[in-house]
């Protein structure tokens, strides 16, 4: 069976009152992981995307060889949490100046990247990007691009963290990048 694959004119057409958003920023499993404990998330997907190779596996995508990000793909209730409240937890939730790099992950594969669906996106994206520039000490890296095609990742790496809790990369960087990003989102 063919993996099912989300392209952009499809992307935002999930469900009524649901919308989809895009982001890379490391290791989709710790993405994965932050971006579940957000009120207003319906579903996080993870998978690849920004790359040129048709229905990539994770194999593939390793050998940083086929321009996919590792990527997760959010669906939400906008009336529950807005866009602009997905990119800010996505600033918090990875280091967007290192390029190609977040921790220990080291390859194009593990970039900082936004891929929208729509021009609104877009714009909310660049004006995020410049605002979040103002805290970062060094140059933010982050790409932002169209979406084109979303590939979902194979079975066993989604909800990775939730079923693999006692998993050394899960006990050694998933989980205090989690307890960080919660702390953080319960400042005022």
């Amino acid at each position: 069976m063919e993996p099912q694959v989300h392209d952009s004119a499809a992307a935002t057409e999930e469900a009524p009152g649901r919308e989809i958003a895009v982001f890379g920023g490391g290791c989709f499993w710790c993405m994965e992981a932050l971006f579940e404990t957000l009120p207003g998330v319906i579903s996080v997907t993870s998978g690849y995307a920004g790359g040129h190779v048709p229905h990539p596996t994770y194999k593939q995508v390793c050998t940083g060889t086929t321009g996919h990000a590792e990527v997760i793909r959010v669906e939400y209730d906008p009336r529950r949490i807005r866009y602009e409240d997905l990119l800010e937890a996505f600033w918090e939730a990875h280091d967007p100046t290192t390029p190609n790099r977040q921790g220990n992950d080291v390859g194009p594969q593990y970039r900082s990247i936004i891929l929208y669906v729509n021009e609104a996106q877009r714009r909310a994206a660049e004006r995020s990007k410049a605002e979040a520039a103002r805290r970062f000490s060094r140059p933010i890296v982050t790409e932002i691009v169209r979406l084109e095609r979303f590939y979902p990742a194979e079975p066993y790496h989604q909800d990775y963290f939730r079923k693999n809790p006692e998993q050394a990369y899960c006990q050694f960087v998933i989980r205090p990048k989690l307890e960080k990003f919660l702390k953080a989102r319960q400042r005022p």
